[in-house]
């Protein structure tokens, strides 16, 4: 192709992202700065959206949220590693099909109704509490199911969970079999050889997984609202409250602040690794 020619289609998705992702990210940067008069807001250059933010209860917000994303995508880490290590080391290719299509399914479901079904299923006269009682585990409904922190973490894992394990599978699948078989060769035990040469070696799916899972913990906004009740704020509902009452530089303050992080982190992974080293192999592995 000439360059001529690849100049035309790299235009086409740049032009994309600027339109669509580029500017609506500046001027929410710009709105920021301005200041809101009564329920109108005009252009101005202060940063009293940014102290009323890192201040008083928005900031502890922040905090919560940085903490229960950490804690979410530690355990989602925890739980989509082993399935996507079986399915890139164990499971056949049938298998592997089997099991990836059946994680986006879904996803083919509205994300409100199926946050919703997860508030039924946690609650007093749902499906679990009836089994506990049924099975005598309990003798009256189990309260800290719904409207908790233990229900905030289940819908959270349940939405961004399936998001980190395709990146682990693919880091996992790329691994050249040449160098497990090598390890074991050289008399290793399968714990030293996972812990020598797998586990380093899938470290930029891990970080990919965690980025995928962080960035959409920290902004989620429906689950708080649906699996933790009206008063349990985290970052995303923050910010849908403060454009409920028409704060819009507050609003685009804090989104700016979150992107900021986001993108650091995205940044972080982007100079830290190559990108043949994430998909490894998958660049040539075909279904």
């Amino acid at each position: 192709m000439r360059p001529s020619g690849r100049g035309v289609l790299l235009a086409l998705p740049v032009a994309f992202v600027t339109a669509f992702l580029l500017v609506p990210l500046g001027l929410t940067v710009v709105i920021s700065f301005w200041e809101r008069v009564g329920v109108r807001i005009r252009p101005a250059f202060t940063l009293r959206s940014y102290a009323a933010f890192l201040s008083g209860v928005r900031l502890e917000i922040l905090e919560r949220s940085l903490i229960v994303a950490a804690e979410v995508t530690l355990i989602g880490l925890v739980i989509a590693y082993p399935i996507a290590h079986f399915l890139a080391m164990r499971a056949g290719r049938a298998a592997t099909r089997t099991v990836l299509l059946l994680f986006t399914v879904p996803f083919l479901i509205n994300y409100i109704i199926r946050t919703f079904s997860w508030s039924f299923l946690l609650s007093r006269t749902g499906p679990i509490n009836r089994f506990l009682a049924a099975a005598g585990i309990s003798d009256r409904p189990v309260d800290w199911l719904l409207y908790s922190d233990f229900g905030v973490f289940v819908g959270l894992l349940a939405s961004y969970m399936p998001f980190m394990v395709f990146p682990l599978w693919l880091s996992l699948a790329g691994i050249d079999r040449r160098l497990v078989h090598a390890s074991w060769l050289l008399g290793a035990p399968p714990t030293r050889t996972f812990l020598r040469v797998t586990l380093p070696l899938s470290i930029p799916g891990i970080f990919a997984a965690a980025t995928f899972g962080f960035v959409g913990t920290f902004g989620e906004s429906a689950v708080p609202v649906i699996l933790g009740g009206p008063g349990y704020e985290l970052m995303g509902n923050t910010i849908t409250s403060a454009l409920d009452v028409l704060n819009y530089p507050l609003a685009a303050a804090m989104s700016s602040i979150v992107v900021g992080a986001m993108t650091g982190l995205l940044l972080l992974w982007y100079l830290a690794f190559d990108l043949r080293s994430f998909l490894g192999k998958m660049l040539r592995w075909r279904f």
